[in-house]
């Protein structure tokens, strides 16, 4: 079965968190869940951490954009990650991990 481009980049997020271990989910959406939400929620070091994965161009949502928006101003961390920034990924994960 091909993975989709956007399912390539989730597989190498995982990946990167498994590596540094990093405890995440990746939250439901519909039906109870909630729409427009990040595709991996993460801890790190008690650090609120969420990932929207994208692939190529992809752009956000006006509801994902929403809901990134509102973590941050809660003062939780949220990135937009695609298969060209995932260092962007470590590095915030390189200084999450040595905060304490």
């Amino acid at each position: 079965m091909a993975h989709t481009p956007e399912k390539k980049v989730k597989i190498k997020v995982t990946t990167l968190l498994k590596s540094y271990g990093v405890y995440f989910f990746s939250p439901v959406t519909g039906g109870y869940g909630s729409s427009g939400v990040p595709d991996i929620i993460c801890c790190v070091n008690g650090l609120f951490l969420a990932i929207e994965c994208k692939a190529g161009k992809g752009k956000t949502t006006a509801l994902q954009d929403l809901n990134i928006a509102r973590i941050r101003k809660c003062g939780g961390i949220a990135v937009i990650i695609n298969e060209s920034n995932i260092d962007e990924l470590k590095l915030y994960l390189d200084n999450l991990t040595n905060v304490r």
